[in-house]
């Protein structure tokens, strides 16, 4: 099903997993697959590699969530640094492996390529793929917003205008960056609101389990960390038991307001962790 569709008066409940490296097996994420199977979201999400890395396992993951387990998959797909013919190959792919749902993405740079590499690519934005993908048809788009704005853009105002213009391109639907003080989240969409821009948006959450991790991936996509957050690990970050329970437990906190709120989907980046994205789960079950 296209994901657009599941959009409903019923909260969308979905996960996010990474494949492994290109150079390992793919077998070694079957385990994690299975174990997440069986929260039965409405949809698995499957990056494309952070860090600019390319497709590595994408497809064949995401072929496996919706055909063996019969879930909806939404397949990440970049396109800086690539060519029509190279999206297009990735997209047949995803046809022939019943595949409905992308989300559109323009990427991180490679590592090692410089601007000047990037200035003939056909596709400099997000927005270039999202057209892209919507004259080549048959997909369910979807594509990133930031609640407390792109750390590339200029500023709010300049954000929400570029978002306006995916929606405008075709995006479907929206799935949030993390972000850690729901506030946030609440302020950006008042901002969606007063533009008129009505469009399903999954709140992406993610558990925080791990000091080093969190303020690595927090400084790559400009979220901030609050302070009762910040609180949190200086108390327990040299303690990874500790700092796991009180991550379980600020992510589930922070989805239980947003599902009283009345948000259209929660979006757990579960890290490849199905223990951590279980206890959430069940946690919430009889409030969806």
């Amino acid at each position: 099903m296209k994901i657009k569709n599941l959009y409903s008066d019923k909260p969308v409940i979905s996960l996010e997993i990474f494949p492994p490296k290109p150079e390992m097996p793919v077998d070694t994420i079957y385990d994690t697959i299975h174990e997440l199977a069986d929260l039965k979201p409405d949809f698995i999400s499957v990056t494309y590699g952070a860090g600019g890395s390319d497709a590595g396992h994408t497809v064949e993951i995401a072929d496996l969530i919706q055909n063996k387990y019969g879930i909806d998959a939404l397949a990440h797909l970049t396109c800086i640094n690539s060519t029509s013919d190279q999206i297009d190959k990735v997209l047949y792919k995803l046809r022939e492996a019943n595949v409905e749902n992308v989300l559109a993405l323009r990427g991180d740079k490679p590592h090692g390529i410089s601007d000047i590499d990037l200035e003939n690519s056909p596709y400099t934005y997000a927005t270039d793929l999202i057209e892209h993908i919507k004259e080549f048809g048959e997909f369910s788009i979807g594509a990133a917003c930031y609640p407390e704005y792109h750390p590339e853009a200029e500023n709010k105002v300049a954000d929400l205008k570029n978002l306006k213009t995916k929606v405008d391109s075709g995006a479907d639907f929206l799935i949030t960056q993390l972000f850690l003080d729901n506030n946030d989240f609440y302020k950006f969409k008042e901002n969606l609101d007063l533009m008129d821009l009505d469009i399903p948006i999954s709140v992406g959450i993610m558990p925080v389990i791990n000091k080093r991790q969190t303020e690595r991936i927090t400084q790559l996509c400009g979220a901030k960390i609050p302070d009762k957050f910040k609180r949190i690990l200086d108390k327990y970050g040299d303690n990874p038991r500790a700092l796991e329970d009180a991550g379980i437990a600020y992510a589930t906190n922070q989805i239980i307001d947003l599902l009283s709120w009345g948000v259209d989907g929660i979006h757990l980046y579960t890290m490849n962790k199905p223990h951590v994205a279980r206890k959430i789960v069940e946690s919430i079950s009889s409030i969806v």
